[in-house]
């Protein structure tokens, strides 16, 4: 009985002795932050490239975008309105190579797709 005793207020013991409570205290220099806004605006900035799927009606491009995220879910879909139509539009690629080899592959589901380099407005 002693030994069981001893070896459940050992137990409890260690329990808390070991239990660690520390706090960490981050100290960092303010230009950090103007740097990772620097960086923000330098990638908004960046000209990159998109893949058209298809265009219509606002009803037709919502078919289309949910058909799209549907084939291709690592692709961030969207919907632009370039008038008079509405246009789906997926992918932001900032190299034309990996934007033709998923062009490549987006072509053979949607043979109408059109790989584009838009406006900077559009984002």
């Amino acid at each position: 009985m002693k030994t069981l005793c001893t070896i459940v207020l050992l137990t409890c013991l260690t329990q808390f002795s070991f239990s660690q409570g520390a706090q960490a205290n981050i100290q960092q220099d303010e230009k950090i932050d103007q740097l990772l806004e620097i960086y923000k605006s330098s990638l908004s900035n960046n000209e990159y490239y998109r893949i058209q799927v298809g265009f219509g009606d606002y009803a037709k491009a919502q078919k289309i975008k949910a058909n799209v995220e549907e084939d291709f879910p690592e692709l961030v879909s969207k919907i632009d309105f370039d008038s008079p139509t509405y246009r789906v539009r997926v992918g932001r690629f900032t190299s034309k190579l990996d934007a033709e080899r998923k062009f490549n592959e987006v072509r053979r589901k949607y043979p109408d797709a059109m790989l584009l380099k838009p406006k900077k407005s559009t984002k």
